[in-house]
C-alpha cells in the first residue's frame, strides 16, 4: 500500500516511566497487522501509528497500549500531567523516610520503622510495583523492574527479618530510594513540561469563539462553526479567529506567535489574516477562507507535535541499548549477589544488588535526545522557525554550503531603478521624466518601478496621451509633443525614434540580506546566489549581499540540477527559496527551506519552513540546528558514561542504594535541565 493511502494516528499514553517502556509499546504496535511504522516518544508521552485503515482501526491500538498495562487517557497527552500525582506520593514518601532514617541510624525498633515503611512502599511506591508487574505478564522489563526489584527486595528481606525477631534491616534504604526517585520524576515532569511549552502557547493563541456577521447582526459562535465565508469583525485587542482576507477597515496586526516577526504588520482590504495573530489597533472585517485543521495556526501546530515527537538518527544507539539495557541489568545484580554471597553476609550481597539496580535505570538515557528535539523544535517554532523532526535538525547541523534563490529571498521581489543613463543632449533627469510620464498609467511592474523612481527624485510628470501597451516589448506614449518609447525587458528610452538613454533595474535587495550573508559565511558556511537573471544584473545583486558565488541565467526547471552540482562536488547544501518554483530543488537539497508567509505551500515545501520573509532566518535555523545536535550529544555522553562509572561502582560494593537512587534521579533531572539550554541562544 502507498504511503499517501496510510493513515496517522497520534495516541497520548500514561504510565510510562522509562525509555524500555516506549520500546515495549512501540513493539506491540509494530507487530499489529496492517502498521507500517509505529514510534513511541518518551518525553512526549505520545505514540504514532501509521496504518492501513482497512485491516486495523486506533481502538485495536488502544487494547494493545492497555493490555501492556499502560492508559490512552482523552485529549492531548501533557508531559506534565503526571506532576500532580508525582508531588503527593513524594510528600508521603518523605514524610515517612525522613523520620525513618533517624530511627535505622539510631538502630531503633524494627517495628517502627515497618510502620513507617508501610505507606511509602505501599502507596508511594505502588506505581513502580503494578508497572513492574504488567512488564513481567508481557515477559518484559523496563525501570519500573528495576526499581521494585531493587525495593522489593531490601523490604521483604527487612520484613522477615524483624518477623524473626532480628535487628538488621533496611527499610530505610527502600524508602528513601522509593522517595528519591518521586522527587527526582516530579523535578524531571515539571521541567519536561517546560520543554513543552511551545505547543501549548499555539494552542493557546486560538480563541473559542469569533464574532461573526450575519444578517447584519454581530454574534459570539464557536469556533467550531465559523464556515470559509462567514464574515468576521476583529476589534482592537482581540485575536484573528481563522485564517481569510481584510474585507473592510486598517490595523496593525501582531503576527509575531506565528512569524517570529516583533514589529506589528499594516492591515487593508485585500491582505491575509491569520488565526492566532492579535489586532492592536483598528477594527477589521474580514472573510473566512481555512478554518479549523486548515488554518496556519493548526497546520503549525500538527507540525510542530510532529517535530517534537520524532527521532533523530543520532539516537539509534541509544535506542538499541535502552532496548537490551535492562535485562543486562538484571543479569549483572544476579552476578553481584551471587559474588558477594561468597564473600560477605546476606545482607551485604543484597545491599549491593539494590545498589546495581538503582544506579542502572536508563531514565537518562531515554531522555537525552527527546527532550533536546522538543525544546529546540519548540524554540524554532516560536521565532517561526518550522523544522520537521529530529531528522531535519541533525542534517541541518551537517550544512556547509547555503544557495540562495535571488527573488523573494534575497531581493524583495519589488523591481526598482538603481541607475540612469542619458545620451547627449538629453540629462539624466530628462530622460527619467520622460519614461515615468509615458509609464504613469502602466500597471507593469517595471513601469511602477521607473514612476516611482521619479517620485522619490521629485520630478514632476507631463501628462501622457496616447498611451499604448506593446506586449513584451514595453510601452509608447506621446508626452510633451514627443513620442516616448520605453522599452523591454531592459529599459531603454526613446524619443521620436532616438535613444535617449537606459535605466538600470533590478529587484531591491532587502535590507537584511548582506547582514544575514555575513553571518552564514561567519559560520563557515559557503554562500551561493542563483537566478535566472542576467550575469551583470546577479553580479550587481551579489555585490550588495557580499555573495561571492553566483549562478546566473539558470532557468526555474535548472535550479535542481545546480544543487546536484554543488553536492557531486562534496557540498552538503541546503537551498533556501519561495516553496512554489524552487520545489524541486528544495527537495533536492540535503536541506530544503522554504521562505514563506505563512503560505500553505510554504508550510509543506521544505524540511524548514521560515513562517517570515527575513533571511536572517536561515543563519538563525542552523545555528538552531546545531545547539540542538550539540546538546544532544553532550546528553548522550553523560547518560551512557553515568551508567557505565555507575555499575561496577555499585558492584563493587562501594555505593550505597541510597546515593545509587539519588544519582539516578539527578542524572534525568541533569539531561532534562541541560536540553532546557537550547532556548537560551
Amino acid at each position: 500500500m502507498s504511503a499517501a493511502a496510510l493513515e496517522r494516528a497520534d495516541l497520548p499514553v500514561s504510565g510510562m516511566t522509562c525509555a524500555a517502556c516506549a520500546r515495549t509499546i512501540e513493539r506491540a504496535l509494530s507487530q499489529a497487522p496492517g502498521v507500517s511504522r509505529a514510534q513511541v516518544n518518551f518525553a512526549t508521552s505520545t505514540a504514532t501509528v501509521e496504518f492501513d485503515a482497512a485491516r486495523v482501526q486506533v481502538g485495536d491500538f488502544v487494547n494493545a497500549i492497555e493490555d501492556l498495562g499502560y492508559g490512552v487517557p482523552a485529549g492531548e497527552a501533557v508531559p506534565g500531567a503526571r506532576e500532580p500525582g508525582y508531588r503527593r506520593q513524594s510528600i508521603v514518601a518523605i514524610v515517612c523516610a525522613a523520620p525513618l532514617v533517624g530511627i535505622g541510624m539510631a538502630h531503633g525498633p524494627a517495628w517502627w520503622q515497618l510502620a513507617l515503611a508501610l505507606p511509602v512502599v505501599g502507596y508511594a511506591g505502588a506505581p513502580f510495583y503494578a508497572g513492574a508487574w504488567s512488564a513481567l505478564r508481557h515477559r518484559s522489563a523496563n525501570m519500573n523492574t528495576l526499581i521494585a526489584l531493587g525495593t522489593g527486595a531490601a523490604f521483604l528481606y527487612s520484613l522477615y527479618e524483624t518477623l524473626r525477631g532480628g535487628h538488621e534491616v533496611y527499610f530505610e534504604a527502600a524508602a528513601v530510594i522509593i522517595a528519591l526517585i518521586l522527587v527526582g520524576r516530579s523535578i524531571e515532569t515539571r521541567a519536561r513540561g517546560r520543554a513543552s511549552e511551545a505547543i501549548r502557547k499555539l494552542m493557546d493563541l486560538q480563541p473559542p469563539v469569533a464574532l461573526v456577521l450575519r444578517d447584519g447582526v454581530e454574534s459570539e459562535t464557536p469556533i467550531e462553526q465559523v464556515l470559509p465565508g462567514d464574515l468576521l469583525v476583529v476589534r482592537p485587542g482581540g485575536r484573528i479567529a481563522v485564517d481569510g482576507w481584510v474585507r473592510e477597515g486598517q490595523s496593525a496586526v501582531d503576527e509575531a506567535m506565528l512569524t517570529g516577526e516583533s514589529l506589528p504588520v499594516d492591515k487593508r482590504p485585500g491582505d491575509r489574516v491569520f488565526a492566532g495573530a492579535i489586532n492592536r489597533s483598528g477594527s477589521l472585517r474580514y472573510e473566512a477562507q481555512k478554518v479549523g485543521r486548515g488554518t496556519v495556526l493548526q497546520r503549525m501546530i500538527e507540525m510542530v507535535r510532529q517535530a517534537q515527537g520524532s527521532r533523530a538518527p543520532v539516537a539509534r544507539l541509544a535506542d538499541v541499548v535502552s532496548g537490551y539495557f535492562t535485562m543486562g541489568v538484571l543479569l549483572v545484580a544476579l552476578v553481584t549477589f551471587a559474588v558477594w554471597l561468597f564473600l560477605a553476609p546476606f545482607g551485604t550481597a543484597m545491599v549491593n544488588a539494590v545498589a546495581v539496580l538503582i544506579i542502572a535505570c536508563p531514565c537518562a538515557l531515554g531522555l537525552a535526545t527527546p527532550v533536546a528535539i522538543m525544546v529546540g523544535t519548540g524554540r524554532g517554532a516560536e521565532r517561526g522557525i518550522l523544522i520537521k523532526g529530529g531528522e531535519a535538525l541533525e542534517r541541518a547541523e551537517r550544512i556547509d554550503t547555503v544557495l540562495l534563490d535571488k527573488t523573494g529571498t534575497i531581493t524583495s521581489g519589488q523591481p526598482r531603478v538603481f541607475a540612469v543613463h542619458a545620451a547627449p543632449p538629453f540629462s539624466e533627469e530628462e530622460v527619467l521624466r520622460l519614461a515615468a510620464s509615458a509609464e504613469r498609467d502602466s500597471e507593469h511592474p517595471l513601469g511602477q518601478a521607473i514612476v516611482e523612481a521619479a517620485k522619490a527624485r521629485g520630478i514632476a510628470l507631463e501628462a501622457a496621451t496616447g498611451f499604448a501597451a506593446l506586449a513584451g516589448h514595453g510601452v509608447r506614449a506621446r508626452v510633451g509633443g514627443r513620442d516616448v518609447t520605453v522599452g523591454r525587458p531592459g529599459a531603454t528610452v526613446a524619443v521620436d525614434g532616438v535613444v535617449a538613454g537606459s535605466l538600470e533595474i533590478a529587484d531591491a535587495i532587502k535590507p537584511e540580506a548582506a547582514a544575514a550573508v555575513r553571518r552564514l559565511r561567519s559560520m563557515g558556511l559557503e554562500v551561493w546566489m542563483v537566478t535566472g537573471d542576467r550575469r551583470e544584473t546577479a553580479e550587481a545583486i551579489a555585490r550588495q549581499a557580499g555573495i561571492e558565488h553566483i549562478r546566473a541565467e539558470v532557468l526555474p526547471e535548472q535550479k535542481v540540477d545546480e544543487v546536484k552540482k554543488l553536492q557531486a562536488a562534496g557540498k552538503r547544501v541546503l537551498m533556501a527559496g519561495d516553496g512554489i518554483n524552487d520545489a524541486p530543488a528544495l527537495a533536492q537539497a540535503d536541506i530544503g527551506l522554504a521562505m514563506g508567509s505563512g503560505t500553505a505551500v510554504a508550510i509543506e515545501a521544505g524540511d524548514i519552513t521560515l513562517m517570515r520573509d527575513d533571511l536572517n532566518g536561515v543563519a538563525e535555523a542552523l545555528a538552531l540546528s546545531r545547539r540542538t545536535m550539540r546538546i544532544i550529544r553532550q546528553n548522550l555522553f553523560w547518560a551512557f558514561a553515568y551508567n557505565a562509572l555507575g555499575i561496577p561502582v555499585a558492584a563493587l560494593g562501594l555505593l550505597n542504594p541510597m546515593l545509587a537512587s539519588a544519582a539516578m534521579a539527578l542524572s534525568s533531572v541533569t539531561v532534562v535541565t541541560n536540553s532546557l539550554r537550547v532556548r537560551r541562544g
